[in-house]
């Protein structure tokens, strides 16, 4: 699904990605471990079409980013922490952002919302969420238009131990419905528990480790 070929990604001369070249198969989770800057976030917003690469080429169904399209097609995307209007509820943000596409149906939203934890009738301002309140939102906003690929920067971050594990059972089930992940992620755990591949970045240059 995704072919990342010869990536390198400079900024001045600074490198951040360094000739990076790796597949990821479709219907799978695949893991990202790595320090903070080590460039996984980075080759993320690459995949993604957020960050035009120096040199390389990334394609993601045959097509090639930046250039066939500027963004993946059917792709949910978390990276970073989610952004949200504050004086809105969970439910109208997602509207407010389902809107601007005019593809997503008031039921799909609300369903995406029950699905990860969250009342999608509270009236709640997400100025008052937790932050594993937020990152659940943004799971809901990730997946409302049923992707058949999620990039997911951090999808713990924030949670309890609780909402740790009905994530990780979210995700497997998302692969078992045919869904293609690529999560980064500091716990171990997280990434022994689902990942079906892993690769470590350091400095810029990736491994496969499993």
């Amino acid at each position: 699904m995704i072919k990342v070929e010869n990536v390198t990604k400079k900024f001045g001369d600074t490198v951040v990605l360094n000739n990076i070249s790796v597949t990821f198969d479709d219907k799978k989770i695949h893991g990202l471990v790595g320090r903070n800057g080590s460039g996984k976030t980075m080759l993320m917003k690459c995949i993604c079409g957020f960050v035009p690469v120096t040199s390389g080429r990334i394609t993601v169904n045959d097509k090639e980013i930046g250039k066939d399209i500027d963004v993946p097609e059917s792709c949910g995307i978390i990276i970073e922490t989610p952004g949200f209007l504050p004086e809105y509820s969970g439910y109208r943000n997602l509207k407010f952002l389902a809107d601007i596409k005019g593809n997503v149906k008031k039921e799909a939203i609300m369903d995406a919302i029950r699905s990860v934890g969250l009342d999608p009738s509270s009236k709640k301002h997400v100025g008052k969420y937790s932050l594993g309140m937020r990152q659940r939102l943004g799971l809901a906003q990730a997946i409302m238009e049923d992707p058949d690929l999620l990039i997911l920067d951090e999808p713990m971050n924030g949670l309890d131990k609780e909402g740790v594990s009905d994530m990780r059972k979210y995700l497997i089930d998302l692969k078992n419905k045919g869904k293609t992940l690529i999560i980064a992620s500091h716990s171990t755990e997280d990434i022994e528990t689902l990942c079906d591949t892993v690769f470590e970045m350091e400095k810029g240059s990736l491994t496969q480790i499993r």
